[in-house]
């Protein structure tokens, strides 16, 4: 087992009350190693001040796959091992939501936020909580409707006391699905006022606008604007899904020529690109890694939805957010040369 693997286990009790698990909590099929908030490699410390100079890329607060990884090691699996470590190697996005109290969510975002600092790197954030959340769907849930903008106060809290710079993308499916099923209430007026109350917190808000296989160019930017882009840094597209980047690149660019607004791209599971299915697809590929882009309305390319967690309990997968080790190999060996 090497050091990596050691530091993980290690490690594992002290942060499990930061657990990234998606939105049905943290993985119980990886109980007594969990998903640390920042990764036993890294050098940080909470009081660490923060590095000088623009950021040099984003942060790798950890994922499944690192807890995956330094149990293949400690069971001798090498080979899929090193299959994993390309999942765990990537910075993937730290999902917060109503599996947390606001109080866990804002020291999620503290903690990991004061690695990124002193890492000098971008920590990104998914904010997953809204009322009426995924129609009912393999990640139904969300908060009421009073308790929303409390808990996106706890988040916003965290975020103005960031000596790093803070991406968050915001809700993901919620614009695309607006209006679609009950529970939602004010739904446009619960995004708009999110955006506002981490924008002046001082965090870059990506508002989710779904992806280029399901709504219209004109119908995303009339929900935007709906919603209000004031407060917005811009909009992220393919969140969890499966299409090239060349097509989220072409209908993010129309988009944001109507808007003015940049974008962000989820490439985690689009190497072999899309079938057509959106839940636990077979045959996919890791996509290209995480990068910033210095021109253009497309900002970044990022690991929104961490590959290795299931879509839902489809096509053979565990429940949403939960590891599942056999198609985040496939995933790991499509995308070998």
């Amino acid at each position: 087992m090497n050091a990596r693997a050691v530091a993980m286990v290690a490690l594992a009790a002290t942060l499990a009350a930061c657990s990234t698990g998606g939105p049905s909590g943290p993985d119980p099929s990886l109980t007594g190693i969990p998903t640390p908030a920042i990764p036993a490699t890294s050098t940080a410390t909470p009081d660490a001040p923060p590095a000088q100079g623009p950021p040099e890329g984003f942060y790798d607060a950890g994922s499944s796959a690192d807890t995956a990884y330094a149990r293949l090691l400690l069971e001798g699996r090498e080979a899929d091992a090193a299959l994993i470590k390309l999942i765990a190697d990537q910075p993937s996005a730290v999902w917060i939501g109503d599996w947390q109290s606001a109080q866990s969510a804002h020291d999620t975002v503290q903690l990991v936020s004061r690695g990124a600092a002193a890492a000098n790197r971008i920590p990104v954030f998914v904010i997953y909580a809204i009322p009426g959340r995924d129609c009912g769907l393999y990640s139904a849930g969300g908060l009421p409707e009073d308790q929303y903008l409390g808990f996106i106060d706890a988040v916003a809290t965290a975020v103005s006391d960031a000596s790093s710079d803070v991406w968050i993308v915001l809700e993901p499916d919620a614009l695309a699905q607006l209006g679609e099923c009950e529970g939602q209430g004010d739904r446009a007026g619960l995004l708009g006022a999110a955006a506002r109350i981490l924008d002046q917190a001082g965090a870059s808000v990506f508002l989710d606008a779904g992806n280029s296989n399901w709504i219209g160019v004109d119908e995303t930017v009339r929900r935007l604007n709906q919603v209000g882009t004031a407060h917005l840094t811009g909009f992220a597209t393919n969140t969890s899904n499966y299409n090239t980047t060349a097509n989220e690149q072409a209908w993010g660019e129309q988009i944001a020529a109507q808007t003015g607004l940049s974008f962000v791209v989820d490439t985690s599971r689009n190497g072999n690109g899309s079938d057509g299915q959106w839940c636990n697809p077979r045959g996919r590929a890791l996509g290209e890694a995480p990068r910033l882009i210095a021109e253009g309305p497309m900002v970044a390319t990022v690991w929104v939805k961490a590959p290795g967690e299931s879509d839902g309990t489809c096509n053979g997968g565990p429940a949403a957010g939960q590891w599942w080790q056999e198609i985040a190999l496939e995933m790991a060996r499509n995308a070998q040369p």
